[in-house]
């Protein structure tokens, strides 16, 4: 016995090993389309429960249902996204940079500076790499462009079949964590409650600023103030800067133009409205929805922009929301007398899983004894 122990053990390490290194080739093969997995991730937490909805209330068939919700998911989320995302590369492509213009308002600026602390101050010399800067800005857009329409195709391919097949797919999640059952109901309470908050929260958020910024770009004249108000709305989710990095240039170009007047009614605007609209949105939103500590909002996007471009928003704060909440698991499971609770946005509630599955059980039963009864 102790020798088909030992076999067993060796199997089962020999199996792990075999499934990790296969893992890895396919995650470095497949990280191209890693946007794609995760946008689909994303939605089909949102859309679950319109899926099990239909299938289990309206008694639709699988396809169907996972055929609507798709087309609700390219109506309402993927085509708004791509339209934005167009435009703001189809202007910033046509976008042309006038050195010599550039040169002449910052050359006026310090001139006057000068003039009024007889000092020189600066070399404008340094304003050459503007050409090449736009450039690269092309460049990138094209590069990035290519990766979302790509992952665009991922996300639809994949999120069909996780609808179509998403019993089989939550019950597979289940099974495979490692963790007690009242962990892993935690576990996955915690992981919707966090993709939700970020996914719902953070473009809502960017629609609302940026239709302020629209509002004070038209009131101060900012040329192309659609594209800047767009620029701002994705601005939202860059940590610690955030709006600030569209309407603080906007405000020094008023500055290098002399538009004074301007240039101190768009700071002021973007810091007492735009400033403020971001504060009273995220304070509304916590109440509906998750409350995210900002630090892990804030170093989450940190983290996850980098490792997983646009989908970082989400799943950044995601991952270091994890870590903290397996953290916590181990304390409050492993650590005697820790007063650590297992979870970082949710109430604690203590769940008797085996209560769970004998309802469930229960459940099943009933349906079956009524359509035998149907069929009697």
């Amino acid at each position: 016995m102790l020798v088909k122990d030992n076999k067993d053990k060796q199997y089962k390490y020999i199996l792990l090993g075999l499934l990790l290194i296969l893992g890895l080739i396919i995650f470095k093969q497949m990280r191209f389309y890693l946007g794609g997995f995760l946008g689909a991730f994303t939605l089909y937490i949102i859309l679950r429960k319109q899926m099990k909805y239909l299938v289990e209330k309206k008694n639709l068939a699988r396809g169907l249902s996972a055929t609507l919700i798709l087309v609700e998911a390219l109506l309402f989320f993927l085509l708004p996204i791509t339209g934005i995302g167009a435009l703001v590369v189809d202007k910033l492509s046509g976008i042309n940079i006038d050195v010599d213009r550039i040169k002449l308002s910052v050359a006026q600026f310090f001139y006057n500076i000068e003039a009024w602390l007889g000092v020189d101050i600066i070399n404008l010399d340094f304003l050459s790499f503007l050409p090449k800067l736009g450039t690269d800005i092309v460049q990138i857009l094209a590069i990035n462009s290519y990766s979302f329409i790509i992952n665009l195709l991922v996300i639809i391919f994949v999120l069909y079949f996780m609808l179509y097949s998403y019993k089989n797919f939550e019950e597979i999640v289940r099974e495979i964590l490692p963790f007690t059952e009242q962990n892993k109901i935690t576990f996955i309470n915690e992981t919707k409650a966090i993709i939700k908050a970020n996914a719902i929260g953070i473009p809502l958020l960017a629609i609302i600023q940026g239709f302020f910024a629209y509002i004070g770009y038209l009131i101060f004249g900012v040329p192309s103030a659609m594209l800047y108000a767009i620029i701002t709305a994705f601005a939202t989710i860059l940590p610690v800067v955030g709006t600030a990095i569209v309407y603080v240039p906007l405000s020094i170009a008023f500055l290098l133009e002399a538009r004074y007047g301007a240039a101190i009614g768009l700071t002021l605007y973007g810091v007492l409205v735009i400033g403020s609209v971001d504060n009273v949105v995220r304070f509304l939103l916590q109440k509906k929805l998750a409350d995210i500590h900002p630090l892990i909002t804030v170093f989450g996007v940190l983290i996850g922009l980098p490792m997983f471009g646009f989908w970082g928003v989400i799943f950044g704060p995601l991952i270091l929301s994890l870590f903290i909440l397996f953290f916590n698991m181990f304390r409050h499971d492993y650590i005697e007398g820790s007063t650590a609770q297992p979870h970082i946005t949710t109430e604690f509630k203590k769940v008797d899983y085996n209560k769970i599955k004998t309802i469930k059980l229960s459940k099943s039963k009933k349906k079956k004894l009524k359509s035998q009864k149907e069929t009697d």
